[in-house]
């Protein structure tokens, strides 16, 4: 492994553990507030982009690099936290709904 490719894969694993405690943070919230999935979008399309490096390597030398699993992996990590996002839109939008008829009753 070259010093280029240690260095990739430091920073994948650092961004990598990162993202399960943002899993746990949203799914233990159970609120989409102050949460931005456009963040999270960009943050895909940046892997993507790393990803695609590798797999044009790879058609050239035939050598599928390591960093690619974490790349897929942090994709992974990425995309539940945005399955959670959705989730917790639609709790918000229940809590929302359930308040707003409280309140109706109240007046």
């Amino acid at each position: 492994m070259t010093y280029i490719e240690f260095t990739e894969i430091a920073m994948l694993v650092l961004f990598g553990v990162s993202w399960p405690f943002n899993i746990a943070k949203s799914y233990k919230s159970r609120t989409a507030k102050g949460k931005s999935v456009i963040f999270e979008f960009i943050v895909i399309i940046g892997y993507l982009f790393g990803l695609s490096g590798k797999f044009v390597a790879f058609a050239q030398t035939g050598n599928l690099a390591l960093s690619v699993w974490f790349y897929l992996a942090d994709i992974a990590m990425v995309s539940i936290d945005i399955v959670l996002y959705r989730r917790n839109i639609r709790l918000d939008a229940e809590r929302d709904e359930e308040n707003e008829s409280r309140s109706d009753e109240v007046a």
